[in-house]
């Protein structure tokens, strides 16, 4: 089932595909307005099959209205769409959610699975940031109750001293995996790079915010161990290091190098806490950018069909393993933003290599949206797909979607360092792709099949950071200039955390 009234938005704008009118620059605002607006009514879409269906649970499921509560039960798609309401200025939505975040009882779940440590900082306690930061600052106008702003705030240190006893292990390297009724976690031995190193930007911050340290202690207690990584071997390259690390003791396990997920959001982050706070993070900056060249002098790496193609291979105890994965597409906008802070063409000019390679795994495909994971290695190209590797220079190894948003991302960041119109253009196209195949009943689903006309099915799940993520940046890069937007001179007011949350700097 469709929304007569989005089919008919989209036709309209399927006018503005092709600028014609002058002066140039006029008639491209006024696309970018009219395509913006459209990202909003899927926002709206999206949101009034989760409120109707799913509220206060996790996640809708739009095939059969059901829901889940697989992010801790504390309503992640609501949180989630905070920030994405305010910045769309969406203020019934808004005031929707800031009327539910008060009721959250962040001392107790319902759900007899563990938490993860990760996911609920960057959903839950990155949204309830960035939501307060945006509207005590560029958007204050939008919530004439400023009690309930306050209210973010208090929650979200509710939030946090919920979560620190996962840190309270010999090593300070936190559990991952937790019982909050119970304070209790899953005896795992190891964490993971990603899981531990995207704490930092959160919890500093809430520090920032609340003049307790505390919060920043943990978090960078833990991240010590991974900018001085043991054993050296654990470092194969400069700032490249292994994946898997002992809570006990904080000793690297392996030296499994990679940009894909599990991996990923620790050299994000690397680069983002810098920006956050530059006189007081330089570090981060430095192992950011030795863990960047070593990427472009190790890692880099092109398919014999297609050398115009770069994306980034993984490293494994001396070997080489040429795949990748949707996840990994943020990649270019993370070197665009070092680059564009840094002064430092070469990381643009890098980034710009990595976005135009993981837009071709869109352009590639039947339904115009990239493969959850894929390769470029020639020795193991299945017989059904050697035409297709041939001509996209990789070949399908999980051909579903799950409404990831890190090509579309990247593509926001081309677009703010660059002012190029071919990106909004890009994105445009995502997002039109992306509606016309995950829309199905009350919200947004992921698909089966991307290289499969129509998608191939759905797995009725309209994941939270769809709201976050997907619709943020579809939206952003469509519309006017903002203190929450990045910046081409590098002089940002926000850095958006793992999950497309804009939070507030203090440099």
């Amino acid at each position: 089932m469709r929304v007569p009234s989005l089919s008919l938005s989209l036709a309209t704008l399927a006018l503005a595909g092709h600028v014609s009118a002058t002066p140039v620059r006029r008639a491209q605002d006024d696309q970018a307005s009219q395509r913006a607006a459209a990202v909003k009514q899927a926002f709206q879409i999206a949101w009034d099959g989760y409120k109707q269906y799913a509220f206060p649970h996790d996640q809708l499921h739009p095939v059969d209205n059901t829901y889940d509560d697989g992010y801790d039960g504390w309503g992640a798609s609501a949180i989630d769409a905070l920030s994405t309401a305010i910045v769309m200025r969406n203020a019934e939505v808004v005031n929707e959610i800031l009327d539910y975040i008060p009721t959250i009882n962040f001392r107790n779940t319902t759900v007899t699975s563990t938490i993860s440590l990760f996911e609920t900082t960057i959903r839950y306690l990155g949204g309830l940031l960035a939501g307060y930061d945006l509207l005590k600052g560029p958007v204050a106008g939008l919530v004439n109750d400023t009690q309930k702003v306050d209210t973010i705030l208090t929650q979200a240190k509710t939030l946090a001293d919920t979560l620190k006893y996962a840190f309270d292990t010999p090593s300070g390297i936190p559990y991952n995996n937790l019982y909050i009724n119970s304070k209790g976690n899953d005896n795992s031995t190891t964490n993971g790079l990603a899981t531990t190193g995207t704490l930092i930007l959160e919890w500093t911050h809430l520090s920032d915010l609340t003049g307790d340290d505390e919060y920043a202690k943990l978090a960078q207690k833990a991240e010590s161990y991974l900018l001085n990584p043991q054993p050296a071997w654990a470092q194969p390259f400069p700032g490249l290091v292994g994946t898997n690390i002992a809570i006990d003791t904080g000793l690297f396990q392996d030296d499994l190098v990679t940009w894909n997920g599990g991996d990923d959001s620790f050299y994000e982050y690397l680069i983002k806490f810098f920006v956050y706070s530059p006189s007081r993070f330089s570090e981060y900056r430095d192992r950011w950018v030795a863990a960047a060249e070593s990427t472009i002098a190790h890692l880099a790496s092109s398919p014999s069909t297609r050398p115009d193609l770069t994306f980034v291979s993984v490293y494994n105890n001396g070997t080489y393993q040429l795949y990748s994965e949707h996840l990994t597409g943020f990649i270019g906008g993370n070197f665009l933003l070092a680059g564009s802070v840094l002064g430092r063409q070469d990381f643009i000019d890098f980034g710009l290599k990595l976005v135009d390679s993981w837009h071709d795994t869109y352009n590639s495909t039947a339904t115009g949206i990239g493969p959850e994971e894929f390769s470029w290695d020639p020795n193991s190209v299945p017989a059904d797909q050697e035409s297709f590797f041939k001509q996209a220079g990789f070949y399908i190894t999980a051909s579903n979607y799950v409404l990831r948003p890190e090509v579309i991302e990247s593509i926001y960041y081309a677009y703010r360092i660059t002012g190029d119109q071919k990106y909004r253009d890009w994105a445009w196209d995502a997002f039109v792709a992306i509606n016309s195949t995950t829309h199905v009943r009350s919200g947004y689903s992921g698909i089966e099949n991307v290289n499969v006309a129509g998608g191939g099915g759905y797995d009725n799940v309209q994941e939270s950071f769809f709201f976050a993520e997907v619709l943020k940046y579809s939206y952003l890069i469509q519309a006017d200039d903002a203190e929450f937007q990045v910046q081409k001179n590098g002089k940002n007011s926000f850095v958006f955390n793992t999950e497309a949350h804009p939070i507030k700097v203090v440099g």
